[in-house]
């Protein structure tokens, strides 16, 4: 097929465009199915209100393209811009997702770009979204209807088409006739909003909300009354995004304020886990309201060569006892296993060892249950469960990190075991903006940080790159250290740092149940 021919059916192909709603911020909101769709995107367009961390669902090699709109700075697009975008991707063959926070239909333009897409005659789907309205009350503690208040609800634009010379909005009618309003955008017109309201006859002492960035860790609220709301908001120095709630269900925010009651509601943690790893903590954390950075201080990659394991592998059979001290050295293992035609029914022979519950919990996923399982969960606790068992003459396989303590194979080999090491993952540095790192630490941003192994200590602080020991001081003041377990603790205070806690058993659960006694 020649050059000329491809060209043609290229121009003959035509694309789809979905129109996701992103939700009002939490990316955990988004729809099953607007997940789906993003999961397929060859382009992503985005807008300023959907979360970043959405974008993590798309392909790998999909075309990313920012087009937020931000009251008060210059738009990256304007919107016939992002009209032509949606256009041009799609005749192009490609399948593109429109993401744009809350819904794409309410206050979201997103009915012009249909109408756009109509014109051009290219297929389309409108998957909603959690819109910012009723997230905002939610997340607020307020039902924006109530029996025992309120049946009606009005979502308002605080912000009309400047363009437009007469207003839509019939405040003679909003203020009395409607029990809850939700204005969109309104904190530049808040003052106007209010007065409005108060003169076309809603009573001055109505409740009021105001909302800053909704369901997400940096929610910040408001509370007042139609008078005195806009001195509030201007005295708090709310900036947008925000939405106002007004009605008497404002008053029930003192009873079921439930999203910023929860421990750690507004508390800055960075985590220094592996971007594989993070989640389960991640997920922890951010469930008791904290606001986690994620910032990964090792990435965990492959063994220079495989062949000191494969030539294990081979001979399986040989050995007494194989031993796991870190989730790392599991899946890479049986990642390994699997490349090799290989699975857990060749470890039928020897007996299984895990360091501590979270590794011998994934053990379990392999469909492996560890015959051993020590009280302390260290590699020391682990020699000292095995030296219980006697280990003379025994062959044990420890598959682990290139560079690993030695502690583990000293101990059992002095014992009188045959320990062979074979290497299963290496820990490097990850590639990532150090000055960034360092200037969360400068403007004070981070409340806790935590380590979960001592080379998330020794490549955090090689990233933060403190020149003294006075320069570390000045850096990590105030800032909470929490560790897994007294190895990481040992590593962190040989080097510097202040470790103000430590679970009694060391696992992720424990770490962060350790977190929520600590404040």
């Amino acid at each position: 097929m020649d050059m000329k021919t491809e060209q043609a059916i290229d121009k003959g192909k035509k694309g789809k465009v979905y129109l996701v709603g992103a939700g009002p911020g939490d990316p955990t909101l988004i729809t099953i199915k607007g997940k789906q769709f993003i999961e397929k995107a060859e382009v992503v367009i985005y807008d300023y209100l959907a979360s970043k961390k959405l974008l993590k669902f798309a392909p790998a090699d999909a075309e990313f393209i920012y087009a937020g709109k931000k009251g008060g700075v210059k738009h990256t697009h304007t919107q016939e811009e992002i009209n032509q975008m949606l256009i041009d991707r799609a005749n192009s063959g490609k399948i593109v997702v429109r993401l744009k926070g809350g819904d794409p239909f309410i206050f979201g333009r997103g009915g012009e770009e249909i109408e756009e897409l109509v014109k051009a005659g290219l297929p389309f789907e409108v998957v909603p979204g959690v819109t910012s309205a009723t997230a905002a009350a939610t997340y607020a503690g307020v039902p924006i209807t109530h029996r025992g208040y309120t049946s009606s609800v009005a979502f308002v634009t605080g912000h009309e088409d400047p363009t437009k010379e007469t207003t839509n909005i019939d405040w003679e009618k909003i203020a009395t006739g409607i029990g809850t309003l939700v204005f969109y955008m309104g904190i530049k017109n808040l003052p106007s909003i209010t007065e409005k309201l108060i003169r076309n006859g809603r009573d001055p002492k109505t409740p009021v909300v105001v909302v800053r960035w909704a369901s997400t860790p940096e929610q910040k609220s408001v509370d007042g009354t139609l008078e005195n709301i806009a001195d509030i908001v201007r005295r708090e120095d709310i900036k947008p995004p925000a939405l106002v709630v007004v009605g008497e269900v404002v008053s029930l925010r003192k009873k079921i304020n439930w999203f910023e009651k929860r421990a750690l509601f507004g508390k800055r943690i960075m985590v220094t886990r592996t971007r594989e790893q993070a989640s389960d903590l991640v997920a922890g954390l951010e469930e008791m309201g904290a606001n986690c950075i994620e910032w990964a201080t090792i990435s965990i990659v492959p063994p220079d060569s495989w062949e000191a394991l494969d030539q294990e592998l081979a001979q399986l059979d040989t050995f007494d006892w194989i031993l796991f001290t870190s989730i790392n050295a599991i899946t890479c293992f049986f990642d390994r296993l699997r490349e090799k035609d290989m699975d857990a029914r060749d470890l039928k022979g020897p007996r299984i060892g895990a360091v501590g519950a979270t590794t011998a919990e994934v053990l379990q996923s392999y469909g492996i249950r560890a015959d051993l399982l020590p009280e302390k969960f260290t590699g020391e606790g682990l020699a000292e469960a095995l030296l219980e068992k006697g280990v003379t003459g025994d062959k044990i396989l420890l598959p682990r990190a290139l560079k690993a303590r030695e502690v583990l194979p000293e101990k059992l080999t002095t014992a009188g075991a045959e320990v062979v090491v074979a290497p299963v993952y290496q820990n490097v540095r990850p590639k990532t903006q150090k000055a960034e790192l360092r200037r969360q630490f400068e403007e004070k941003k981070v409340d806790l940080i935590t380590f979960t192994s001592s080379s998330t200590v020794t490549n955090f602080l090689h990233m933060l790159h403190a020149e003294s020991d006075e320069e570390l001081k000045m850096l990590m003041n105030g800032v909470v250290v929490a560790s897994i377990g007294p190895v990481t603790t040992k590593t962190a205070k040989e080097n510097g740092l202040d470790v103000h806690i430590q679970p009694e058993t060391y696992t992720i659960p424990a770490l962060i149940e350790s977190i929520l006694s600590y404040y």
